[in-house]
């Protein structure tokens, strides 16, 4: 009961770690790449961003790669998002058993800012053109389920962030883990995300024109400082309260989960996400979650459903999250099982 009830807080304890540390030494705004932290799970959404453990299929790729591990044979998924200020971003993805106990997964996510305006000192309210921001990440996964009880897995991330004409392309690494661990049906995930070297931004926007001399032949390149990308580290658990293989209240038409994370980004605080699930007949779901020490995400609402169409399942997800002074966002993600 003591290792149980350590487990539970011990995200919490992470959160609180931290809580009282002066901002100036939380890192905040000091890695590029920033789009690789934004939640792409609509399941996830509506439970707080709290999917390290949770997390099933190839859905869960980007919070914990060995998720792919609970596959049963084929899965693809796809969603966009209306995000804040006009952005939006989307994911698709895929994945397959190769084996009784080997999986892979593809998975695609992308960013677009939409136009905004050119501005500069002469023309603050801009001059009449327009650029975009586009961001990229493909991820390659591979699983393992080392035991009944133990998965593992890895991604290698293709990874391109383009402003204007100015862009930066990187390789990166996660690595994750899941584990059953025997204690009340307890569940332990733990990952690390974008793991990998500085980057350097460059392109023509970077480029000034300057008289010709004979040193220098009438422009030249800044060269911009080399930034980190936001390396996460995610550790949490799951449990099933309720179910047919619950240890605490049997159910073979109710499901009730909960899932606790304490997530540690290279550049912001220690912050926490907690999240339920109500399932019923596993053909309807209910969510509901909350961020933690959170500078703006705050209460997230979804629901679900499993749909039959002959010998494949169409899942269909809904999440809200409230953003406080930034607003709300609501996405929509639909997935085959086959």
């Amino acid at each position: 009961m003591k290792k149980f009830f350590f487990v539970l807080v011990l995200p919490f304890l992470l959160n609180a770690q931290y809580r009282d540390i002066p901002e100036v030494v939380t890192k905040v705004a000091t890695a590029a790449g920033g789009f690789l932290k934004l939640e792409t799970s609509a399941r996830a959404i509506g439970m707080g961003g709290s999917f390290v453990a949770s997390g099933r299929g190839v859905s869960g790729i980007p919070y914990n790669p060995s998720s792919i591990g609970y596959i049963e044979k084929s899965e693809a998924y796809f969603s966009q998002v209306d995000y804040l200020a006009g952005i939006t971003h989307g994911v698709l993805t895929y994945g397959t058993r190769i084996g009784p106990s080997n999986f892979i997964g593809l998975h695609l996510f992308y960013l677009d800012s939409g136009p905004m305006a050119v501005t500069t000192e002469e023309f603050p309210d801009g001059t009449g053109e327009d650029f975009n921001v586009m961001s990229l990440a493909a991820r390659g996964t591979f699983a393992r389920n080392l035991t009944d009880r133990l998965k593992v897995g890895g991604t290698i991330n293709y990874i391109r962030d383009k402003i204007a004409e100015t862009q930066m392309q990187t390789i990166s690494y996660d690595i994750g883990s899941n584990f059953q661990t025997g204690i009340y049906g307890t569940v332990l995930g733990m990952s690390i995300t974008n793991f990998g070297p500085e980057v350097q931004y460059s392109g023509e926007d970077l480029t000034v024109q300057v008289p010709d001399t004979t040193d220098v032949d009438g422009s030249l390149q800044r060269i911009t400082d080399k930034f980190p990308l936001p390396l996460t580290f995610r550790l949490g658990i799951m449990n099933r309260l309720m179910g047919a293989d619950s240890p605490f209240l049997k159910s073979d038409m109710h499901t009730l989960i909960v899932s606790i994370d304490g997530i540690k980004p290279s550049d912001y605080t220690v912050y926490s996400c907690l999240g339920l699930e109500y399932g019923w007949q596993d053909l309807a779901f209910v969510r509901v979650g909350t961020h933690l020490n959170h500078d703006t995400a705050g209460l997230s609402l979804g629901a679900g459903a499993n749909i039959r169409l002959g010998r494949m399942i169409m899942t269909v997800d809904y999440a809200f999250v409230d953003y406080d002074i930034l607003n709300h966002t609501n996405q929509i993600a639909i997935g085959l099982k086959f």
